[in-house]
């Protein structure tokens, strides 16, 4: 047999209970969730800013950043909602080297997964305790979810996950918006058929028990450029793109429609400055066709607080040790051209 059994782990509960969400996070968890969901349901019209790290890989540059957002949401809290992306268990595109926090704390040293599970857990809290801002993160690992459950307010399904079965089917239990990604084929039937799958029921084994969910009407899409078959990058952004996808949501049995535009991966070829040219095409788009404003809901930005990216070990702080990001002063002046042209 080829696997090893290393050590079992801590049950979510457990965790939960070690360094659990104090009754005030989590009400002010609960009415930010509120505030979310409206602009997915059409009861609000604010437009949503998921923005930060590529990867969530230090906890005090991270939560650094995240305080960095909270005058701009309170000066825009009229017009915008700004979700942090908490990215915890984002790997390198092949899997191989650094995992993400969820999986080794300290990049520089081997996988430790309690370790691992602790600090995505504390950073998370220590982040809403900070900022009052709840966060998004990355479904990468189906099984991992339930240990930060109760405090993200969006999740997403990267464009390798969005076409696996257990991906969609766990998504059908979230009460939280949660997107799908189109894959890297770029095909929009695929997004939709996963999406379709997330709003449904289903009753299927998920961490050793047979489980039944209710299906999530808040699954959505997410636009993040495509992969040809010769590896280039083919932007899906554009107006005919958001056009053709709102033909398609009307085909289709969904609820609530939305799409949030990723401006960077394969949409700006990982040229994370091209991410500002990007946004403010969608918000022109939005301005000339209603039925687009309608669709699109929002955009996430890839940000930290330098920008570009390094190499594990270089030590600069706040600077991507994956993807390139959009550096502070660049994202602040983004956010502030959101607010002022939605």
């Amino acid at each position: 047999m080829s696997f090893t059994f290393i050590k079992q782990l801590p049950t979510p509960e457990e965790i939960k209970q070690e360094y659990p969400l104090t009754p005030e996070l989590k009400a002010l968890k609960e009415k930010r969730d509120q505030e979310i969901a409206d602009v997915f349901t059409g009861k609000s019209d604010k437009f949503i800013a998921i923005i930060g790290p590529c990867s969530a890989d230090n906890e005090d540059s991270v939560c650094d950043y995240i305080s960095r957002l909270v005058p701009i949401q309170e000066k825009t809290k009229d017009k915008m909602i700004i979700i942090p992306r908490i990215y915890t268990n984002k790997p390198r595109t092949t899997g191989a080297g650094y995992k993400g926090i969820a999986s080794q704390p300290d990049p520089e040293k081997k996988t430790d997964m309690v370790a691992g599970l602790i600090a995505m857990r504390k950073m998370q809290i220590r982040a809403i305790a900070e900022t009052g801002l709840t966060a998004a993160d990355e479904m990468l690992y189906p099984e991992n979810f339930l240990y930060v459950d109760d405090l993200l307010s969006y999740v997403a399904i990267g464009a390798r996950s969005v076409e696996d079965q257990h991906h969609r089917l766990t998504v059908s239990g979230f009460d939280v918006p949660s997107g799908m990604k189109n894959p890297t084929s770029g095909d929009f039937s695929v997004m939709l058929n996963s999406v379709y799958a997330a709003q449904q029921s289903h009753q299927f084994i998920y961490r050793n028990y047979e489980v039944s969910t209710s299906g999530n009407k808040l699954a959505h899409v997410v636009l993040r450029g495509s992969v040809d078959k010769f590896g280039n990058n083919r932007p899906n952004y554009h107006y005919e793109d958001l056009t053709r996808l709102n033909t398609m949501y009307k085909e289709m049995d969904l609820a609530n429609p939305a799409c949030i535009v990723d401006a960077n991966h394969s949409n700006s070829s990982k040229k994370y400055l091209e991410q500002v040219r990007i946004v403010k095409e969608v918000l022109h788009n939005r301005h000339i066709n209603p039925e687009i404003s309608q669709l699109v809901k929002g955009v996430m930005v890839e940000s930290y607080i330098e920008p570009g990216s390094q190499k594990i070990g270089e030590h600069i702080y706040g600077k991507s040790i994956t993807d390139p990001c959009l550096g502070w002063a660049e994202s602040e002046e983004l956010l502030y051209y959101i607010a002022e042209h939605v």
